[in-house]
């Protein structure tokens, strides 16, 4: 019943056309998943967690806030070794056992104000259409075998296209689409070619400068007013992009504290949810005129700050971590909170099968939820981990759980 649940969200979501990944697509192969949405559409989920999680494997890994990704029975993750290398290494999904693994020089300091939030590598991966790419802090794009780890070609945004370096280090992580790589860079947002990463446009170049440069926000691929783009938060706006060209068809400016515009937006038909630290919650509808005139008309807005998680949206409610380290719902509707709870902590990264909600926050304890528009309702909670502000990873009945200096593979059966 789980299974058929979420199928009938996905085919819903894909039928009115607001995402355009492969609705087949069951490898949590990317930035919050198959859809970049947090969203599963396979697989059982166990009613509770005590009793029913099995540690299976658990690996060594140096420090990272990537979040681990799957495509075709391997795991590959990312960290920064000795300060100095950042290195991407592919394990077995099953048994944990390594495959391969390569590094290169690539490592950065971030301000000293942010010093405490680390500074190892950001970027989550994408492995899509064969190729395997990785963005390191430098804005060093590797593109790679993801079978053996072989090099196929490699974009240094700051040498090759004088990009200015991101002053917190690169964070936002790659999309793939029809042959293409999209991404944020430091300087601007920028199309390649998958096939050699050779550039096809830049657009919304920003200013050099601590908080103008790079993007902590992540796009997202759908379909607005009839139209397939590209949305982007950049930060200071959220905006529409078109994919041949890089022409900016539509933006809306979002306050944010420096520019702090970090969650990736939430896409609901022609719908946009988003909310920024310091900022506030906004829900806009993007429209088109028969004379191909944009708008973004502003639905509702109300005082909730976000900070670094991104939500998720289910049944017409979304639910979303706040800057306060409460978790909310929301009614799509109106804006109106439905219920705020308890402080959860400081990072909370989410998955669903359309059923459930499993969210990790930043001290390892993994809870799962029953989404309910009347209260906050944790089925269980277990502790899995000791640090982990990198985002979960869910595969059938693998969940993948991010620890600051491991990962750890865990099995439901």
């Amino acid at each position: 019943m789980k299974r058929f649940f979420a199928q009938a969200i996905f085919a819903g979501w894909i039928a009115c056309g607001s995402f355009y990944l492969s609705a087949k697509a069951a490898d949590w192969n990317q930035w919050r998943g198959p859809m970049r949405d947090g969203m599963v559409s396979e697989g059982d989920w166990p009613e509770k967690l005590s009793g029913h999680l099995n540690l299976v494997w658990e690996k060594p890994l140096s420090p990272s806030y990537s979040g681990p990704v799957i495509h075709k029975g391997l795991v590959f993750t990312t960290e920064t070794v000795d300060k100095k290398y950042e290195r991407v290494t592919a394990y077995d999904l099953d048994s944990g056992e390594q495959a391969w693994s390569v590094q290169w020089q690539g490592s950065m300091s971030v301000p000293f104000f942010a010093a405490s939030n680390g500074d190892w590598i950001r970027s989550t991966p994408v492995c899509a259409e064969g190729k395997l790419l990785v963005l390191g802090m430098r804005d060093y794009l590797v593109c790679l075998n993801p079978v053996d780890g072989t090099e196929l070609w490699k974009v240094d945004f700051s040498k090759d296209f004088g990009s200015p370096l991101p002053s917190f280090g690169a964070v936002c992580s790659p999309m793939v689409d029809d042959g293409a790589v999209y991404i944020q860079t430091g300087g601007a947002v920028c199309k390649l070619s998958l096939e050699d990463g050779s550039l096809i446009w830049k657009t919304l170049e920003n200013g050099q400068g601590m908080m103008s440069s790079g993007a902590f926000s992540s796009p997202m691929i759908a379909e607005l007013a009839g139209v397939k783009q590209m949305v982007v938060q950049t930060r200071t706006e959220l905006c529409g992009v078109d994919l041949a060209t890089g022409n900016v068809l539509w933006k809306e400016k979002i306050d944010a504290f420096r520019g702090m515009n970090i969650l990736t937006p939430l896409v609901m038909g022609d719908k946009i949810f988003t909310s920024a630290h310091s900022g506030r919650a906004q829900l806009f509808e993007i429209k088109k005129s028969d004379i191909d005139a944009w708008s973004v008309v502003e639905l509702w807005n109300q005082r909730t700050q976000a900070y670094i998680s991104s939500p998720i949206v289910l049944d017409g409610q979304i639910y979303l971590h706040l800057k306060n380290e409460r978790f909310t719902s929301l009614d799509t509707a109106n804006g109106e909170a439905n219920w705020t709870s308890s402080p959860v902590g400081k990072y909370w990264s989410m998955a669903s099968n359309g059923d459930s909600i499993l969210a990790l926050n930043n001290k390892g304890q993994l809870r799962l939820i029953s989404p309910n528009s009347e209260k906050y309702e944790v089925v269980d909670e277990v502790s899995v981990a000791k640090d982990s502000w990198a985002h979960l990873a869910v595969q059938w009945d693998i969940l993948i759980i991010p620890d600051l200096h491991a990962f750890k593979g865990y099995s439901w059966k």
